[in-house]
């Protein structure tokens, strides 16, 4: 399949990354979706537009509950008001409601993957910005991310493709690009 074929290929694709918070779904969702010429869309982005809230904000007012309803509500609409997507979910999306099954059944899910370790450190530079660790000691948060990572791994890797994301670089952003290909490929047969 050459490229021009490729790009064609993907212009009736839904993709959703997923993955714990802090993995890389938004900035490997936007260098994805401008390699493969597609629109790019961040969930929680979409939630705070529409909502006209932070999702701290959201949070707070309505607990994670609340929050989790509203992820639901604007995955569904996003999936039947547009045809072709690149879309990074939060971290918790795949695990609550019936969300990974839809994203399966709609799109192609590619679980980002990455260890405890990493995740923990970059998310000790974030988790004033992140509700569910903030205001976590650093080792709070190591223990907080091994045991919630641990809960989610069931969903995450009900997942079509799982990706490797740390040290993401333009050699595994072809890489991601060509098993998306080959992926999308044999379901088009």
């Amino acid at each position: 399949m050459d490229t021009d074929e490729m790009i064609r290929t993907f212009a009736v694709m839904k993709i959703f990354l997923i993955g714990y918070m802090g993995v890389g779904k938004t900035t490997i969702g936007k260098r994805l979706a401008k390699r493969m010429n597609l629109p790019f869309r961040d969930l929680d982005a979409v939630i705070t537009v529409e909502e006209d809230r932070s999702v701290q904000e959201i949070f707070d007012e309505q607990g994670e509950a609340g929050f989790r309803g509203l992820e639901r509500k604007y995955l569904h609409e996003l999936v039947k008001e547009e045809e072709h997507f690149v879309l990074a979910t939060g971290g918790g999306t795949p695990c609550f409601y019936d969300n990974q099954l839809f994203m399966n059944a709609n799109g192609l899910t590619v679980y980002l993957e990455m260890d405890i370790l990493s995740l923990t450190h970059r998310l000790i530079h974030s988790k004033d910005h992140r509700p569910l660790v903030a205001g976590k000691t650093d080792q709070q948060l190591k223990e907080f991310v091994k045991s919630h990572l641990e809960s989610r791994k069931e969903y995450y890797n009900d997942s079509e493709l799982i990706f490797p994301s740390l040290g993401f670089n333009s050699h595994k952003l072809d890489r991601l690009v060509a098993l998306i290909g080959s992926r999308n490929k044999d379901q088009t047969r």
